[in-house]
């Protein structure tokens, strides 16, 4: 399965949801986009836009203030 990297770490909202966007647009079917941020805004920014997207995060994680995001197409 194809995994597209979106890193937008040092970028504040609603840029790191700008880049999910574009990225999930230009992806093949059946990829994810793994979407990495430092803005905290992103916990809530991320999954308000995958449900207007008629997208899904199916990873969330955060490591050492990053956060690590995987968000698929439905």
């Amino acid at each position: 399965m194809t995994e597209i990297l979106v890193d937008a770490r040092g970028h504040r909202c609603p840029v790191p949801t700008l880049r999910l966007r574009r990225a999930l647009e230009a992806a093949p079917a059946g990829a994810r986009v793994r979407l990495l941020a430092d803005d905290p805004l992103a916990r809530i920014d991320v999954p308000h836009f995958a449900a207007q997207a008629d997208a899904e995060v199916i990873e969330m994680s955060e490591t050492d203030g990053a956060l690590s995001f995987v968000v698929a197409r439905r």
